[in-house]
């Protein structure tokens, strides 16, 4: 008899076994890597999510904490083939929602073919398939989430400290862990500001440049940090991973767009379109760039064409839609946050408009 319920949008309740207990929902996505299980769980960009594994075995190398890309699980739930006791109990600490023996390549390819959807989970001794419905039929869109950015950013400025080689104002739309530490290792200081930042904010700390990060959700619920782009553009040389291409994009006046079921895994080909070159690389989001305003696209995914990389030599921008610091890996891309620091090694003082 199963003690867990997954149900879909598309009318289907599937049956589970409950590893850790709860009702929850979520949009439904995946990601094909077979490694970094727990970079995927801390990951923030997951938050009002429910993460799929196609590798069917998670949890075999257990579970340590300094892998961790934030201080909390961030997907609503978990669903994999097989998750191992260490995992389960990490989950169950978390209060997160998971269930395994359940086919996920069905669950992979229904997102493949349908998209990424309402899902609704139930798992524990009382579930019911009912309830795991009613808690899919309750699920929002991802863009009517609009205070997204409050969940997974610092609510106060923090400072993590390199060699002084430059300082960075990075918004915190959900920024992981290893995006700070590669520029902290790389000699700068980062400052990280809360989401919802205003300009003068990223002026008090005088920047040399301004990072916005990558974070869950839509971008165009992100006004606060459209603005602070908006009234440094120009002025002050800018980067951006993730949400944070789309955000400065839009900002500058392109546009975005929701994606069928997005990209997510660490097997991404990215071609750079002036050195020819391909990467492998590492990604995790549900929108992407529409139209890129005043940039210039430098790198697309060689599977669908998408914009993967913008830069502006005007405006001394540049961004990737991929994650170059990529723990657990490919770490093909690490050179991006070398050009970042080179963008701040002339930036002038700034002043809001």
């Amino acid at each position: 008899m199963s003690d867990a319920y997954i149900a879909l949008a598309d009318g289907r309740v599937l049956e589970a076994r409950a590893r850790s207990p709860g009702r929850t929902r979520g949009e439904l996505v995946f990601t094909t890597a077979y490694t970094g299980y727990e970079e995927s769980l801390t990951d923030p960009s997951y938050a009002e999510q429910i993460l799929t594994f196609s590798y069917p075995l998670i949890g075999n190398y257990g579970v340590r904490s300094e892998r961790f890309e934030s201080d909390s699980v961030q997907p609503r739930a978990a669903i994999a083939r097989e998750f191992t006791d260490d995992v389960a109990e990490w989950l169950a600490g978390e209060d997160v929602p998971a269930v395994d023996h359940v086919d996920t390549r069905e669950i992979v390819t229904t997102v493949r073919e349908e998209g990424a959807m309402a899902c609704g989970i139930a798992a524990g001794p009382d579930a019911t398939p009912e309830d795991a419905v009613a808690e899919m039929e309750a699920c929002k869109p991802m863009s009517d989430h609009v205070d997204i950015g409050a969940q997974v950013s610092v609510s106060e400025p923090t400072v993590h400290e390199g060699d002084g080689v430059a300082d960075v104002a990075l918004l915190d739309c959900g920024a992981k862990g290893s995006i700070i530490s590669s520029l902290t290792e790389r000699g700068a200081d980062v400052h990280v500001l809360p989401y919802d930042a205003t300009p003068e904010d990223v002026a008090d700390v005088d920047p040399d440049v301004l990072f916005v990060s990558n974070g869950p959700g839509d971008p165009e619920n992100f006004v606060a940090a459209q603005e602070v782009v908006d009234a440094f553009a120009g002025e002050l040389p800018m980067a951006g991973i993730c949400l944070g291409q789309q955000v400065i994009t839009s900002a500058l006046g392109g546009s975005t767009e929701k994606m069928a079921f997005g990209h997510r895994g660490v097997n991404q080909p990215v071609r750079d379109l002036r050195s020819e070159k391909v990467v492998m690389t590492t990604q995790n989001h549900g929108y992407t760039v529409d139209d890129t305003g005043p940039l210039e696209v430098t790198q697309v995914n060689v599977n669908d064409d998408t914009v993967e990389g913008l830069d502006s030599q005007e405006l001394d921008v540049i961004t990737r839609q991929y994650h170059p610091e990529a723990n657990p890996g490919p770490h093909d891309s690490l050179g991006f946050f070398d050009e970042v620091l080179e963008l701040a090694e002339a930036a002038p003082p700034v002043a809001a408009d």
